[in-house]
Protein backbone atom coordinates (compact mmCIF):
# COMPACT_ATOMS: atom_id res chain seq x y z
CA UNK A 1 0.00 0.00 0.00
CA UNK A 2 1.20 3.52 -0.81
CA UNK A 3 0.09 6.77 0.88
CA UNK A 4 1.30 10.19 -0.23
CA UNK A 5 1.22 12.94 2.39
CA UNK A 6 1.39 16.72 2.13
CA UNK A 7 4.13 17.48 4.69
CA UNK A 8 5.04 21.03 3.65
CA UNK A 9 4.32 22.34 7.17
CA UNK A 10 6.95 20.09 8.78
CA UNK A 11 9.49 22.87 9.30
CA UNK A 12 12.26 22.65 11.94
CA UNK A 13 11.67 25.01 14.89
CA UNK A 14 8.57 26.43 13.17
CA UNK A 15 5.82 23.97 14.00
CA UNK A 16 2.46 25.64 14.64
CA UNK A 17 -0.86 23.97 15.48
CA UNK A 18 -1.30 22.18 12.14
CA UNK A 19 2.41 21.41 11.98
CA UNK A 20 2.26 19.75 15.39
CA UNK A 21 -0.81 17.75 14.35
CA UNK A 22 1.09 16.57 11.27
CA UNK A 23 4.23 15.72 13.24
CA UNK A 24 2.63 13.94 16.17
CA UNK A 25 0.12 11.85 14.22
CA UNK A 26 2.39 10.89 11.32
CA UNK A 27 5.33 9.75 13.41
CA UNK A 28 3.02 7.38 15.27
CA UNK A 29 1.22 6.15 12.16
CA UNK A 30 4.49 5.53 10.30
CA UNK A 31 5.83 3.48 13.21
CA UNK A 32 2.59 1.53 13.62
CA UNK A 33 2.23 0.65 9.94
CA UNK A 34 5.55 -0.55 8.52
CA UNK A 35 3.60 -2.35 5.78
CA UNK A 36 2.70 1.01 4.23
CA UNK A 37 5.07 2.99 1.99
CA UNK A 38 4.69 6.70 2.76
CA UNK A 39 5.71 9.43 0.34
CA UNK A 40 6.19 12.71 2.19
CA UNK A 41 5.77 15.68 -0.16
CA UNK A 42 7.89 18.67 0.95
CA UNK A 43 8.28 22.07 -0.70
CA UNK A 44 11.94 22.36 0.41
CA UNK A 45 14.68 20.01 1.57
CA UNK A 46 13.34 18.30 4.70
CA UNK A 47 15.01 18.07 8.06
CA UNK A 48 16.10 14.43 8.60
CA UNK A 49 14.15 14.33 11.88
CA UNK A 50 10.92 14.39 9.84
CA UNK A 51 11.70 11.15 8.02
CA UNK A 52 10.05 8.98 10.64
CA UNK A 53 11.07 5.54 9.43
CA UNK A 54 12.54 3.38 6.65
CA UNK A 55 9.08 3.19 5.07
CA UNK A 56 9.13 6.96 4.37
CA UNK A 57 10.43 8.43 1.14
CA UNK A 58 10.91 12.20 0.96
CA UNK A 59 9.87 13.91 -2.27
CA UNK A 60 10.85 17.57 -2.69
CA UNK A 61 8.56 19.57 -4.98
CA UNK A 62 9.25 23.09 -6.17
CA UNK A 63 8.47 25.94 -5.82
CA UNK A 64 8.27 26.54 -2.04
CA UNK A 65 4.59 27.23 -1.34
CA UNK A 66 4.22 30.19 1.03
CA UNK A 67 1.95 32.51 -0.99
CA UNK A 68 -1.58 32.05 -2.39
CA UNK A 69 -0.40 32.10 -6.01
CA UNK A 70 2.34 29.59 -5.20
CA UNK A 71 -0.18 27.39 -3.37
CA UNK A 72 -2.05 27.01 -6.65
CA UNK A 73 1.12 26.20 -8.60
CA UNK A 74 2.35 23.75 -5.97
CA UNK A 75 -0.87 21.80 -5.46
CA UNK A 76 -2.27 21.95 -8.99
CA UNK A 77 0.99 21.37 -10.84
CA UNK A 78 3.80 19.99 -8.63
CA UNK A 79 1.65 17.81 -6.36
CA UNK A 80 -0.51 16.59 -9.25
CA UNK A 81 2.56 15.51 -11.23
CA UNK A 82 4.01 13.74 -8.17
CA UNK A 83 0.75 11.90 -7.50
CA UNK A 84 0.48 10.89 -11.16
CA UNK A 85 3.97 9.41 -10.90
CA UNK A 86 3.64 7.75 -7.49
CA UNK A 87 0.08 6.49 -8.01
CA UNK A 88 -0.62 6.15 -4.28
CA UNK A 89 -3.74 4.53 -2.89
CA UNK A 90 -4.50 7.74 -0.99
CA UNK A 91 -3.36 11.36 -0.73
CA UNK A 92 -3.45 12.61 2.88
CA UNK A 93 -3.33 16.37 3.46
CA UNK A 94 -3.05 17.38 7.14
CA UNK A 95 -3.47 21.09 6.31
CA UNK A 96 -6.61 20.63 4.21
CA UNK A 97 -5.20 21.60 0.80
CA UNK A 98 -5.82 19.18 -2.08
CA UNK A 99 -4.94 18.94 -5.75
CA UNK A 100 -8.19 19.54 -7.60
CA UNK A 101 -6.74 18.21 -10.83
CA UNK A 102 -5.64 14.87 -9.38
CA UNK A 103 -7.81 11.78 -9.58
CA UNK A 104 -6.15 10.10 -6.56
CA UNK A 105 -8.58 9.57 -3.63
CA UNK A 106 -7.86 12.11 -0.92
CA UNK A 107 -8.33 12.66 2.81
CA UNK A 108 -8.36 16.32 3.85
CA UNK A 109 -7.84 17.39 7.46
CA UNK A 110 -9.89 20.57 7.73
CA UNK A 111 -9.04 22.07 11.10
CA UNK A 112 -11.50 24.97 11.08
CA UNK A 113 -13.30 27.46 8.84
CA UNK A 114 -12.36 30.70 10.59
CA UNK A 115 -11.89 32.37 7.19
CA UNK A 116 -15.56 31.84 6.36
CA UNK A 117 -16.71 33.57 9.55
CA UNK A 118 -14.10 36.31 9.88
CA UNK A 119 -12.71 36.95 6.38
CA UNK A 120 -11.63 40.49 7.23
CA UNK A 121 -9.07 39.08 9.66
CA UNK A 122 -7.02 37.84 6.71
CA UNK A 123 -5.01 39.63 4.03
CA UNK A 124 -6.97 40.01 0.79
CA UNK A 125 -5.14 37.33 -1.23
CA UNK A 126 -5.24 34.77 1.58
CA UNK A 127 -8.94 35.44 2.06
CA UNK A 128 -9.61 34.97 -1.65
CA UNK A 129 -7.65 31.74 -1.76
CA UNK A 130 -9.25 30.11 1.27
CA UNK A 131 -12.79 31.04 0.29
CA UNK A 132 -12.30 30.05 -3.36
CA UNK A 133 -10.57 26.72 -2.89
CA UNK A 134 -11.63 25.18 0.42
CA UNK A 135 -15.30 24.67 -0.48
CA UNK A 136 -14.05 22.77 -3.54
CA UNK A 137 -11.57 20.77 -1.45
CA UNK A 138 -14.38 19.76 0.89
CA UNK A 139 -16.48 18.47 -1.98
CA UNK A 140 -13.57 16.69 -3.68
CA UNK A 141 -12.24 14.84 -0.61
CA UNK A 142 -13.18 11.18 -0.26
CA UNK A 143 -13.24 11.84 3.48
CA UNK A 144 -12.62 14.77 5.80
CA UNK A 145 -11.08 14.69 9.26
CA UNK A 146 -11.48 17.63 11.62
CA UNK A 147 -10.43 18.38 15.18
CA UNK A 148 -13.71 18.96 17.04
CA UNK A 149 -17.43 18.28 16.87
CA UNK A 150 -17.87 22.04 16.52
CA UNK A 151 -15.75 22.08 13.35
CA UNK A 152 -17.57 19.02 12.01
CA UNK A 153 -20.94 20.75 12.34
CA UNK A 154 -19.48 23.93 10.85
CA UNK A 155 -18.22 22.06 7.76
CA UNK A 156 -21.63 20.40 7.36
CA UNK A 157 -23.44 23.75 7.57
CA UNK A 158 -21.01 25.83 5.51
CA UNK A 159 -20.25 23.36 2.73
CA UNK A 160 -23.15 20.91 2.76
CA UNK A 161 -20.87 17.92 3.37
CA UNK A 162 -22.70 14.79 4.64
CA UNK A 163 -22.03 14.06 8.31
CA UNK A 164 -21.02 10.46 7.54
CA UNK A 165 -18.12 11.75 5.41
CA UNK A 166 -16.47 13.58 8.36
CA UNK A 167 -14.44 12.06 11.21
CA UNK A 168 -13.50 13.90 14.41
CA UNK A 169 -9.80 13.56 15.30
CA UNK A 170 -9.15 15.55 18.48
CA UNK A 171 -5.74 17.16 18.93
CA UNK A 172 -3.41 16.10 21.70
CA UNK A 173 -0.69 17.84 23.69
CA UNK A 174 3.00 17.10 23.96
CA UNK A 175 3.83 14.64 26.75
CA UNK A 176 6.53 17.04 27.96
CA UNK A 177 3.82 19.29 29.40
CA UNK A 178 3.53 18.36 33.08
CA UNK A 179 3.50 20.18 36.44
CA UNK A 180 6.64 21.83 37.86
CA UNK A 181 7.64 22.05 41.49
CA UNK A 182 7.10 25.31 43.39
CA UNK A 183 10.85 25.94 43.27
CA UNK A 184 10.96 25.40 39.50
CA UNK A 185 8.00 27.74 39.03
CA UNK A 186 9.69 30.45 41.07
CA UNK A 187 12.83 30.17 38.95
CA UNK A 188 10.80 30.58 35.76
CA UNK A 189 8.99 33.60 37.16
CA UNK A 190 12.27 35.20 38.14
CA UNK A 191 13.45 34.77 34.56
CA UNK A 192 10.36 36.06 32.77
CA UNK A 193 8.15 38.16 35.08
CA UNK A 194 10.47 39.66 37.69
CA UNK A 195 9.27 37.01 40.12
CA UNK A 196 5.58 38.03 39.90
CA UNK A 197 2.68 35.71 39.04
CA UNK A 198 1.40 36.09 35.49
CA UNK A 199 -1.43 35.35 33.13
CA UNK A 200 -0.21 33.71 29.93
CA UNK A 201 -1.31 33.95 26.32
CA UNK A 202 0.13 31.47 23.79
CA UNK A 203 -0.52 31.86 20.06
CA UNK A 204 0.09 33.98 16.99
CA UNK A 205 -0.86 37.66 17.33
CA UNK A 206 -3.69 37.08 14.87
CA UNK A 207 -6.90 39.14 15.15
CA UNK A 208 -9.11 36.15 16.00
CA UNK A 209 -6.92 35.45 19.03
CA UNK A 210 -8.61 38.55 20.48
CA UNK A 211 -5.50 40.36 21.74
CA UNK A 212 -7.27 43.72 21.57
CA UNK A 213 -9.85 42.76 24.18
CA UNK A 214 -7.32 40.75 26.18
CA UNK A 215 -5.14 43.88 26.53
CA UNK A 216 -8.17 46.01 27.42
CA UNK A 217 -9.35 43.41 29.94
CA UNK A 218 -5.92 43.21 31.58
CA UNK A 219 -5.84 47.01 31.86
CA UNK A 220 -9.30 46.97 33.46
CA UNK A 221 -8.35 44.14 35.82
CA UNK A 222 -5.14 45.89 36.93
CA UNK A 223 -6.96 49.20 37.45
CA UNK A 224 -9.29 47.48 39.91
CA UNK A 225 -6.73 45.28 41.66
CA UNK A 226 -3.71 46.03 43.80
CA UNK A 227 -2.14 42.67 42.92
CA UNK A 228 1.15 42.66 41.04
CA UNK A 229 0.25 40.29 38.22
CA UNK A 230 1.86 40.42 34.75
CA UNK A 231 0.57 39.37 31.32
CA UNK A 232 3.01 37.31 29.23
CA UNK A 233 2.56 36.96 25.47
CA UNK A 234 4.21 34.02 23.71
CA UNK A 235 4.02 33.74 19.94
CA UNK A 236 4.90 35.20 16.56
CA UNK A 237 3.39 38.41 15.22
CA UNK A 238 1.40 36.73 12.46
CA UNK A 239 -0.95 39.23 10.75
CA UNK A 240 -0.43 41.65 13.65
CA UNK A 241 -2.89 44.48 13.02
CA UNK A 242 -2.87 48.19 13.63
CA UNK A 243 -5.70 47.71 16.13
CA UNK A 244 -3.58 45.35 18.25
CA UNK A 245 -0.62 47.73 18.17
CA UNK A 246 -2.70 50.80 18.98
CA UNK A 247 -4.48 49.04 21.84
CA UNK A 248 -1.20 47.95 23.36
CA UNK A 249 0.35 51.42 23.00
CA UNK A 250 -2.70 52.97 24.66
CA UNK A 251 -2.63 50.69 27.71
CA UNK A 252 -2.21 52.20 31.16
CA UNK A 253 -0.42 49.06 32.31
CA UNK A 254 1.46 48.22 29.11
CA UNK A 255 4.71 47.93 31.10
CA UNK A 256 3.11 44.93 32.82
CA UNK A 257 2.70 43.17 29.44
CA UNK A 258 5.81 41.19 28.51
CA UNK A 259 6.41 39.82 25.00
CA UNK A 260 8.44 36.62 24.99
CA UNK A 261 8.42 35.83 21.24
CA UNK A 262 8.39 32.32 19.89
CA UNK A 263 9.48 29.46 22.19
CA UNK A 264 10.63 25.90 21.75
CA UNK A 265 8.61 23.13 23.38
CA UNK A 266 10.85 22.77 26.43
CA UNK A 267 10.74 26.45 27.36
CA UNK A 268 7.05 26.75 26.48
CA UNK A 269 6.37 23.90 28.89
CA UNK A 270 8.17 25.71 31.70
CA UNK A 271 6.48 29.06 31.10
CA UNK A 272 3.06 27.38 30.85
CA UNK A 273 3.52 25.29 33.99
CA UNK A 274 4.54 28.41 35.98
CA UNK A 275 1.57 30.60 35.03
CA UNK A 276 -1.13 31.75 37.42
CA UNK A 277 -3.58 30.90 34.63
CA UNK A 278 -3.82 30.68 30.85
CA UNK A 279 -5.92 33.39 29.17
CA UNK A 280 -7.06 31.88 25.88
CA UNK A 281 -10.01 34.05 24.88
CA UNK A 282 -10.11 33.73 21.08
CA UNK A 283 -13.39 34.44 19.35
CA UNK A 284 -12.90 31.48 17.00
CA UNK A 285 -10.97 28.20 17.37
CA UNK A 286 -11.25 24.79 15.77
CA UNK A 287 -9.71 23.27 18.90
CA UNK A 288 -7.21 25.20 21.06
CA UNK A 289 -4.13 23.11 21.94
CA UNK A 290 -2.87 25.58 24.64
CA UNK A 291 -5.95 24.69 26.70
CA UNK A 292 -4.89 21.04 26.90
CA UNK A 293 -1.22 21.96 27.44
CA UNK A 294 -2.27 23.99 30.48
CA UNK A 295 -4.46 21.13 31.74
CA UNK A 296 -1.48 18.78 31.55
CA UNK A 297 0.68 21.27 33.47
CA UNK A 298 -1.81 21.61 36.31
CA UNK A 299 -2.52 25.24 35.41
CA UNK A 300 -6.07 26.67 35.44
CA UNK A 301 -7.57 28.04 32.23
CA UNK A 302 -9.65 31.06 31.30
CA UNK A 303 -11.15 30.53 27.85
CA UNK A 304 -14.04 31.61 25.63
CA UNK A 305 -17.60 30.33 25.74
CA UNK A 306 -17.86 30.16 21.93
CA UNK A 307 -16.98 27.79 19.04
CA UNK A 308 -14.90 24.74 20.06
CA UNK A 309 -13.50 25.98 23.35
CA UNK A 310 -16.37 24.91 25.63
CA UNK A 311 -16.23 21.49 23.95
CA UNK A 312 -12.53 21.10 24.71
CA UNK A 313 -12.59 22.65 28.17
CA UNK A 314 -15.98 21.34 29.37
CA UNK A 315 -16.27 22.16 33.09
CA UNK A 316 -12.50 22.27 33.62
CA UNK A 317 -12.06 25.97 32.76
CA UNK A 318 -13.48 29.35 33.66
CA UNK A 319 -15.48 30.43 30.60
CA UNK A 320 -16.01 34.05 29.61
CA UNK A 321 -17.58 36.07 26.80
CA UNK A 322 -14.70 36.91 24.40
CA UNK A 323 -16.64 39.93 23.08
CA UNK A 324 -16.91 41.48 26.56
CA UNK A 325 -13.87 43.18 28.07
CA UNK A 326 -15.66 43.19 31.41
CA UNK A 327 -16.29 39.44 31.27
CA UNK A 328 -12.61 38.68 30.58
CA UNK A 329 -11.45 41.10 33.31
CA UNK A 330 -13.89 39.57 35.80
CA UNK A 331 -12.53 36.10 35.00
CA UNK A 332 -8.99 37.35 35.64
CA UNK A 333 -10.03 38.84 38.98
CA UNK A 334 -11.82 35.65 40.00
CA UNK A 335 -8.89 33.46 38.99
CA UNK A 336 -6.35 35.64 40.78
CA UNK A 337 -8.26 35.76 44.07
CA UNK A 338 -10.07 32.42 44.38
CA UNK A 339 -7.48 29.78 45.28
CA UNK A 340 -10.16 27.14 45.92
CA UNK A 341 -11.56 27.60 42.40
CA UNK A 342 -8.07 27.37 40.92
CA UNK A 343 -7.47 24.09 42.71
CA UNK A 344 -10.82 22.68 41.53
CA UNK A 345 -10.08 23.66 37.92
CA UNK A 346 -6.60 22.16 38.08
CA UNK A 347 -8.03 18.84 39.26
CA UNK A 348 -10.73 18.83 36.58
CA UNK A 349 -8.22 19.92 33.93
CA UNK A 350 -5.82 17.08 34.71
CA UNK A 351 -8.70 14.62 34.35
CA UNK A 352 -9.89 16.27 31.14
CA UNK A 353 -6.42 16.17 29.59
CA UNK A 354 -6.47 12.36 29.53
CA UNK A 355 -9.02 12.50 26.71
CA UNK A 356 -6.73 14.48 24.41
CA UNK A 357 -3.58 12.51 23.59
CA UNK A 358 -1.57 12.23 20.40
CA UNK A 359 -1.77 8.43 20.63
CA UNK A 360 -5.56 8.70 20.45
CA UNK A 361 -5.33 11.29 17.66
CA UNK A 362 -3.07 9.04 15.57
CA UNK A 363 -5.43 6.10 16.00
CA UNK A 364 -8.45 8.20 15.04
CA UNK A 365 -6.65 9.55 11.97
CA UNK A 366 -5.63 6.04 10.92
CA UNK A 367 -9.27 4.95 11.29
CA UNK A 368 -10.25 7.80 8.97
CA UNK A 369 -7.51 6.77 6.50
CA UNK A 370 -8.82 3.20 6.57
CA UNK A 371 -12.38 4.38 5.82
CA UNK A 372 -11.09 6.49 2.89
CA UNK A 373 -9.13 3.54 1.51
CA UNK A 374 -12.15 1.25 1.81
CA UNK A 375 -14.36 3.77 0.01
CA UNK A 376 -11.86 4.17 -2.81
CA UNK A 377 -11.90 0.42 -3.51
CA UNK A 378 -15.67 0.21 -3.89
Amino acid sequence: MKIAVNTRLLLPDKLEGIGWFTFETLRRIVASHPEVKFYFLFDRSPDPSFIFGPNVEAVVLKPPARHPFLYVIWFEWAVKRALDKIQPDLFLSPDGYLSLGSTIPSLSVLHDLNFEHFPDDLPLLARWHYRSFFPRYAQKAARIATVSEFSKQDIIQQYGVPAEKIDVVYNGANELFSPLTIEEQQAVRQRYSEGYPYFLFVGALHPRKNLVRLFQAFDLYRSQSNQQVKLLIVGEKMFRTKAISQTYEGMTYKDEVLFCGRMGTSELHKITASALAITYVSYFEGFGIPIVEAFRCGVPVITSNVTSMPEVAAEAALLCDPYSVESIAEAMETMATDAELRNQLVEKGMERSRIFTWDAAAQRLWNSISKALTQSKK
